[in-house]
């Protein structure tokens, strides 16, 4: 667990590797550098680091941004860490009196701000990094953001979601910021997210179906619960499980 990669630093763009990250709004966290680099990366992400840098969209979903460049522009961190268990992912809940998506776990994140910057270049790490200061309380200066996923699309609210991956290289207290919005602050060990036992297909009343996880007396699916399913894949770390195996939604989902 103590080997590095040293891949060096790559740019998110093609904009300035290290334009500086305001973190949060109230000015108590100096500028945090938005750039990806792997170097000093524990080994068992480097798979995970490997595919961000050759996957292409089409394997990730079949939800891809409008060509007409439509949608709203968001990001979210997708934050691993080394936990009593291992290694483990960061997400949070939602809260139940939310309008949408209530109760549903999901990664920290948001829509891009005007400050956040340029859309096509440092803007989505800016944005991930804002957003889960802001409804994590994570400290962003001790994320190493590694990688960057592409773009998807959520056709139910028009986002274009980037996923920026994450290393939490100095942890943090977390907890929900704002209980108007957030339930609760949780990692997952990957053992769990990766157990046949926890996976599941979800099936929703309109017939869509997707990938599940039921991990942390919660049940993970949707835009997340795909993007963790193709990190697992990708990253080599998928065991066999039972596709066949479903959980029902309903439509309040």
């Amino acid at each position: 667990m103590t080997h590095t990669h040293t891949h060096g630093t790559t740019r998110a763009g093609s904009g300035p590797a290290e334009a500086p990250v305001r973190a949060g709004g109230d000015g108590r966290a100096p500028d945090v550098p938005a750039a990806v680099t792997t170097e000093g990366l524990p080994a068992w992400l480097g798979p995970v680091a490997d595919a961000a840098r050759t996957v292409r969209p089409q394997q990730l979903s079949r939800f891809l941004p409008p060509e007409s460049g439509a949608g709203r522009q968001s990001a979210v961190l997708v934050l691993f860490g080394e936990g009593e268990r291992g290694p483990e992912l960061l997400l949070m809940e939602r809260a139940g009196t939310l309008r949408s998506h209530a109760g549903q776990p999901s990664f920290p994140g948001g829509a891009l701000d005007p400050e956040d910057g340029d859309q096509a270049t440092t803007g989505p790490l800016r944005a991930a990094l804002r957003e889960a200061e802001e409804e994590t309380g994570l400290d962003p200066r001790g994320v190493q953001i590694f990688g960057v996923l592409p773009r998807l699309y959520i056709p139910v609210s028009s986002f274009v979601v980037t996923p920026v991956l994450g290393w939490w290289r100095t942890p943090s207290p977390v907890g929900a910021v704002d209980p108007a919005e957030t339930a609760r602050v949780f990692t997952v060990p990957v053992a769990d997210l990766t157990d046949p036992a926890n996976r599941a297909t979800a099936v929703h009343p309109s017939g869509h179906s997707g990938p599940a996880f039921l991990v942390e007396s919660a049940l993970v699916w949707g835009f997340t619960a795909g993007v963790i399913d193709r990190i697992v894949h990708y990253a080599g770390w998928e065991r066999p499980w039972d596709r066949s195996r479903q959980v029902p939604l309903d439509w309040r989902s």
